[in-house]
Parts: structure tokens; sequence; C-alpha cells
């Protein structure tokens, strides 16, 4: 197990644009499974490439239901819309509402290269989108309708509300 350190908002590597992967090899292979280390044992749901100071289009999601590794991944297509609240890893102790598509149909590859497609609704296709911004540099406060309250936050979770607090 390898934990890498996760670069926080003021680090510059956040606001660029990642790489497409082109070598599938034991590198990126490493790369994956450190990120999926590194996110679990920050209580993450979904951590980016860059966050891990990578500027490779990859990413990793576990919202409880086994981790999703996505290479490359391109959303085709969007459908609906909601306004939940999201968190992150590079931006600790904020939260606020952003709105993002309901459902989305994700192109990408596996850590071999094999291309497929990903169906995400609700919380999955909210952090499928979260972690695609961070491909383009894009943090989720860029795109907050509300701030939220540690207070809320905690309502929520004492609710059992399902968040997207990577």
């Amino acid at each position: 197990m390898a934990l890498r350190k996760i670069r926080t908002y003021e680090d510059e590597i956040l606001r660029k644009k990642s790489k497409v992967v082109e070598k599938f090899d034991q590198r990126l292979c490493q790369l994956l499974d450190d990120m999926k280390d590194t996110m679990y044992e920050a209580n993450g749901i979904g951590l980016a490439a860059p966050q891990v100071g990578v500027l490779k289009r990859a990413v990793v999601i576990d919202i409880g239901e086994g981790a999703i590794e996505l290479v490359n991944p391109e959303i085709e297509q969007v459908e609906g819309s909601a306004v939940d609240v999201e968190g992150c890893l590079s931006v600790p102790n904020v939260w606020g509402e952003v709105e993002r598509p309901q459902k989305v149909v994700v192109k990408a590859q596996d850590r071999f290269g094999n291309e497929f497609r990903l169906e995400a609704e609700g919380l999955l296709a909210r952090a499928v989108c979260h972690e695609i911004d961070h491909l383009d540099g894009i943090l989720f406060v860029d795109k907050v309708i509300r701030f939220v309250s540690e207070e809320e936050i905690e309502q929520r979770r004492s609710r059992g509300d399902k968040m997207d607090l990577e």
C-alpha cells in the first residue's frame, strides 16, 4: 500500500489540464492502486490523478459499491440535473451545493487500455462529473451555488444522507 500526498487548493497543479494517458503500463497500474489506497485512507469517494500531483487523465471512484477506475474518461451523454452538497479532499472542510447532471454516460478505458462505457446516475454520476472536472483544472468551489456550514453537514450525516464529500 502506497499513500500519496493529496494536493490542496493552493497547489497550482489542480488548475492545470491533465494529459491523455497513452501508455498503459505498470506505472499506470501503480498510480491507480496508489490513488485507491489514498482515497480509502482519506475516507473519500473519488480521487483524480492531479490531486496526487500527476497530470494524467485518470480517476478512481468508490461510492460504496466497489472501486471504479476511469482512464481518459469523456462524458458522452447527460440527462437531467440535481443540486446536492459536495466536498473535496483537495479543499478540506469546505462544502457547497453544486448542480450536476442526474445521469451520465461516460466513455473511458480501463488500466489495460480497453475501452468501455459507464452509465451512472445519482451519487455516482455526481462523483464522475466532479472527478472529470479535476482533470480539466476545475474545482467544485468554482461551481458552488451556496456554501454549506459544518453544522448542516453534520445534520445531513446524522440523517444518513449520502453526499459527495470526496
